[in-house]
């Protein structure tokens, strides 16, 4: 039996979003505390929006280039479950901005068209090494922007033994998610202008639709791999 893919929809700001996400059958909702997006929650409107989560949801604040004081304050406030570095933060930021806040993070490589699969191998090596609280690689799309884009990249690019491992984003949409989960077969997806009515306001049959394509590559992957020993993956 295929491991289910797990869903992340990113970028809520508002509680019938929440709800929308929860009642589709999504894993893992993002809140962006990037003041530059228009996604833009405060660390008070989060806490908010967290108490409309149930149990077994995982909440993740998306930073960009914020300093451990910072992600500390904000978790302080908004009890976020997961954080995202979605900046410029080296491996050694990511693991102080971790261990301050005291949560699990993942950390973004923007993939370049020229980027070569040895170097997520040894990205994802140097975070897993530099702190116990590295959880995953989340690969998106380079750009001259933080907190993505919207665009996709080369999925070839991602080494097949590093794919069950990563949250795969960038571009994603009810239309490319069942071939993108049944190509790439990686831990999650992330998703968020993908699902959108507008810039921070989602739309719940998208998000319905894009829970339900994602759920379609899983029956496509297990169609063709109930005879396969299953691929250990990390939580999420």
């Amino acid at each position: 039996m295929t491991m289910r893919t797990r869903i992340k929809i990113c970028g809520l700001t508002r509680e019938e979003d929440v709800q929308a996400v929860v009642a589709a059958g999504a894993d893992a909702i993002g809140l962006v505390f990037y003041p530059k997006s228009p996604r833009y929650v405060t660390p008070e409107r989060a806490a908010e929006l967290l108490r409309a989560v149930p149990p077994f949801i995982t909440t993740v604040g998306l930073f960009v280039n914020a300093t451990p004081e910072q992600v500390a304050q904000t978790v302080g406030v908004a009890p976020l479950s997961l954080i995202q570095l979605h900046g410029d933060e080296s491996v050694a930021d990511a693991a102080a901005i971790g261990a301050a806040a005291g949560r699990q993070f993942m950390k973004v490589f923007r993939v370049k068209p020229d980027t070569r699969p040895d170097e997520l191998l040894e990205y994802e090596q140097a975070n897993r090494a530099a702190s116990p609280l590295f959880t995953s690689l989340l690969l998106d799309t380079y750009v001259d922007a933080y907190g993505g884009a919207g665009k996709g990249f080369d999925w070839s690019l991602i080494p097949k033994d590093l794919a069950p491992r990563v949250v795969l984003s960038g571009g994603l949409s009810v239309h490319n998610a069942t071939d993108a989960v049944a190509g790439v077969r990686p831990y999650a997806v992330d998703i968020s202008s993908g699902v959108e009515a507008s810039k921070g306001i989602k739309d719940a049959r998208k998000i319905a639709d894009f829970v339900a394509a994602v759920r379609a590559g899983d029956a496509i992957l297990e169609s063709q791999t109930h005879h396969e020993t299953p691929v250990s993956r990390p939580g999420l």
